[in-house]
């Protein structure tokens, strides 16, 4: 069959990134010789320390506790460095800096997250990924993480686990993220971030911190605005948050979170080759009875309300406890071109974390075990749409969900060279659906029970500054609710979950004191009964079972201090992704490359913090072709995305500002972002935004002095 490609000539042939790079877009080198050089011969004589401060960086995933340099596991850490080297407006570009992760935006508000290829089931959101808030479960019980009720100032670091955390967050083959909303020891005051740019950007966040140390409140309101840089993606969030953090006595600490998140957005809908080359930036446009996007006001509108409380308690020298209770309650509508869906979903639930440190002779040994519990009970209905009204009730389902793992690892240095991990969880996963509206009432439901999955990991220190690890784990992921209950309205409860096992063989150092940091791992993932989209002819989305997968890959990130204050990094992503075993009818995919993911993904960043507060900071990222569906007949060109940002960062007393602007895409190239893959008709692209610009200011008023 011929290979159908959206792409331009000058794409054809990989081979050519670099000629491609460097002579048809030689404007590269004169924009980072006409801005970060001279603005680092300013540079001040004070000795930067970005390379260290990656191997010193303390790594909260797995319960480790410990810096980077001697994690046995494959971890990203994005901190507030890393975030605010871009437009303030989302942390999509800045975790796409991050080798194995990739962030997608179908539309202005539609995220996915790919961990080593896990969207390959995500239509949209979030799944087979587990993401925690300060501790509490985000993900809810039916398996989907409402990633885009966040705002880009809720999020203050993150940590993303690459690949199967079984061991201690339950069900899972894709990964896990830890998501951070406040930072330690922050001074009291109120403070103000604006920004605004192209396509009607309007971004706004305002939050005032009380107490200080022991004791500490913060409380924020952010409100983004945009018309969107493609027809019908005009996108509201409003998002209210209260943190709080309150030490009881020596031994006791709270910390309290609360949310509430009013989002809304338009969708698009996927363009098939054809309407891409015509005019990328049109929205659906109607076929036959099928009406345009825009008639049906195809779009999400979410409100959703989060509380949680998280208790510390040091039990006795050595032995201690972390408890964490949340509930939370989402209203989601979602007029689509082929129905009009309206769903409430209360859930709750918990985790407990127990940690015991025995004092040995010789050696250390930790011990952590816990176990957590979610539970969820939805009422999903879908309608006729009627230009964006619901008419005629179609189904309405009720979905109980209920979810528990427990889980018990330990940690074990007989010296100062050897790290020994070895943990396990059990897992349970039950859903049970209800057609309320189908006589006589016939419940479903499934029962994923008892998956162990065991991690095994080892961690040898060749010199104080470099390590070497392997590990093995098992992956474990039953399907979310949505694809038990996909958008066709057909309950498939016969869906298995997957399940495979991951190899993996990493080193990190810390060389040149400090003025190298390199991070490098490279892996092999076999899946099993691996979750695949489909869509059908009217756009909804089913899930099938695809055989068997190859996944190997291999993944760095070097960081090298060129100058006092210049830092040069790349990070470099390899993906070879296969079908190892997928017959579905008389189509045999058995070696075709998994649609989704990339093969090589290059990411090269300049930051230069200069003379008085002035900084730059550049990033040039390469993405090869992306097959888009699994007989690998469609492909998304590769592309190039450079971003800049410059600005004046400084401190006055009790006043901390910053002045920004800065440019995205900008080569102005048209690429789609988040591809839907296998969909029907060849509806697979969506344009992302072309070039454009953001400027802001963020002013801090701090009411005493930070001691």
């Amino acid at each position: 069959m011929q290979e159908h490609t959206q792409s331009k000539d000058k794409y054809m042939n990989p081979r050519g990134f670099f000629l491609h790079l460097f002579i048809m877009k030689n404007q590269l080198l004169t924009l980072i010789a006409t801005v970060i050089v001279p603005l680092s011969s300013h540079a001040q004589e004070t000795t930067d320390s970005t390379s260290r401060e990656l191997g010193e960086v303390v790594i909260q995933a797995l319960e480790q506790k410990r810096k980077l340099l001697d994690v046995p596991a494959a971890i990203s850490s994005i901190h507030q460095k890393q975030l605010l080297r871009f437009n303030n407006t989302s942390i999509v570009t800045a975790v796409n800096t991050q080798p194995g992760v990739r962030m997608e935006e179908r539309s202005p508000g539609s995220y996915r997250f790919n961990i080593r290829g896990s969207s390959l089931r995500s239509p949209f959101g979030v799944r087979n990924v587990k993401v925690y808030l300060n501790d509490i479960p985000f993900t809810e019980p039916g398996g989907s993480t409402y990633l885009n009720l966040l705002s880009f100032f809720n999020i203050q670091s993150l940590e993303v686990l690459k690949g199967p955390g079984g061991s201690l967050y339950g069900a899972g083959s894709g990964g896990a993220v830890l998501l951070r909303t406040h930072l330690n020891h922050q001074p009291p005051g109120a403070g103000i971030d604006y920004s605004l740019g192209s396509f009607g950007l309007q971004n706004i966040n305002v939050y005032a911190r009380i107490g200080e140390h022991k004791n500490q409140q913060t409380i924020g309101f952010t409100k983004l605005h945009s018309d969107g840089y493609r027809n019908w993606t005009k996108l509201d969030r409003s998002v209210f948050t209260w943190d709080g953090a309150f030490e009881l006595n020596q031994k006791q600490k709270i910390r309290t979170f609360l949310l509430y998140g009013d989002l809304r957005y338009q969708t698009p809908g996927g363009l098939t080759p054809a309407e891409f080359a015509a005019n990328p930036k049109q929205a659906r446009p109607r076929v036959g009875a099928t009406p345009a996007s825009s008639e049906a006001h195809a779009g999400v509108n979410q409100k959703s309300f989060l509380t949680g409380v998280s208790h510390d308690f040091e039990i006795s020298s050595g032995f201690k406890n972390t408890t964490s209770l949340y509930g939370a309650f989402s209203q989601f509508n979602n007029p689509t071109v082929r129905n009009y869906e309206r769903r409430l979903e209360p859930h709750l639930g918990g985790r407990t974390v127990f940690s015991f440190t025995p004092t040995l002779k010789q050696g250390a040994l930790k011990i952590v075990a816990g176990a957590e519990l979610q539970t969820g009970w939805y009422n999903i209905r879908v309608y006729r749409n009627r230009s964006g009204v619901s008419d005629s009730l179609q189904t309405e389902d009720e979905v109980n969900t209920n979810i528990w793992s427990a889980f018990v690892q330990t940690d074990y240095q007989p010296n100062d060279q050897w790290t020994i991990t070895l943990g396990a969880s059990i897992n349970q996963n039950k859903i049970k659906i209800t057609r309320l509206n189908k006589f006589p009432l016939s419940p479903q439901s499934r029962t994923y029970d008892n998956e162990l999955a065991p991690r095994l990991a080892v961690l040898r220190k060749l010199h104080k500054d470099v390590s070497v690890y392997v590990s093995v784990a098992k992956g474990f992921s039953p399907p979310t609710s949505a694809e038990v209950l996909p958008s066709t309205g057909v309950i498939t409860t016969g869906l298995n979950a997957e399940e495979g096992w991951n190899y993996e063989l990493g080193t990190r150092m810390n060389l040149w004191k400090g003025k190298l940091f390199a991070d490098v791992n490279a892996f092999y993932f076999q899946l099993n009964n691996a979750i695949v989209q489909r869509r059908d002819q009217g756009g909804a989305d089913f899930f099938i079972n695809a055989g068997s997968t190859n996944q190997k890959g291999i993944e760095a990130l070097l960081n090298y201090k060129l100058l006092k204050k210049v830092t040069v990094w790349t990070s470099y992503t390899y993906n070879d992704f296969k079908y190892k075993d997928f017959k579905q009818l008389t189509n045999d995919f058995s070696g075709k490359k998994l649609p989704g993911a990339a093969k090589h993904n290059w990411v090269l960043g300049i930051d230069a913090d200069v003379h008085k507060g002035f900084y730059a900071n550049f990033t040039l990222n390469y993405v090869s072709p992306v097959q888009l569906n699994d007989a690998n007949t469609f492909v998304a060109a590769e592309y190039y995305l450079c971003n800049i940002r410059m600005g004046y960062r400084h401190r006055f007393v009790k006043t901390t500002l910053d002045i920004f602007a800065g440019a995205d895409n900008v080569f102005d190239e048209t690429y789609s972002l988040g591809n839907d893959i296998n969909a029907a008709a060849n509806r697979f692209f969506n344009i992302a935004a072309g070039r454009n610009f953001t400027a802001g200011i963020s002013l801090f008023f701090q009411t005493k002095k930070k001691h």
